[in-house]
């Protein structure tokens, strides 16, 4: 059974910075896409950032771009989303998620698997 525990959001001023994590448990790590959404109240999910897991390359919505770092850590099975220069606009509950394909894709319904969320608020 696949599991994906999100941790690390919380509550931060503008410029502000925040490192979430995402523990896999029963995924087959390696060679799959993982990725991180995020959904405000009242909009869609959106994309954050997803990576191949078997480089480490990723790729970034034009919103978070030049703030935000995904990563992942093999030996740990844990992969990290470090948001720095933190904006009110990115408030969000922020999901983990991963997926049984080595193609990465922007769309949601692409993803297998999802974590329970991350609630991440920006004051200004």
């Amino acid at each position: 059974q696949v599991q994906l525990v999100e941790s690390g959001g919380g509550s931060v001023q503008a410029g502000g910075s925040l490192r979430l994590s995402c523990a896999a448990s029963g995924y087959t790590y390696s060679s799959r896409c993982m990725g991180w959404f995020r959904q405000a109240p009242g909009k869609e999910r959106e994309l954050v950032a997803y990576k191949y897991t078997g480089i480490s390359v990723g790729y970034y919505a034009d919103s978070v771009k030049g703030r935000f770092t995904i990563s992942q850590d093999n030996a740990k099975n844990t992969l990290y989303l470090e948001m720095n220069s933190l904006k009110p606009e990115d408030t969000a509950m922020y999901y983990c998620a991963a997926s049984e394909s080595s193609r990465c894709s922007r769309q949601a319904f692409e993803y297998n698997y999802w974590g329970q969320g991350t609630q991440v608020t920006v004051s200004s």
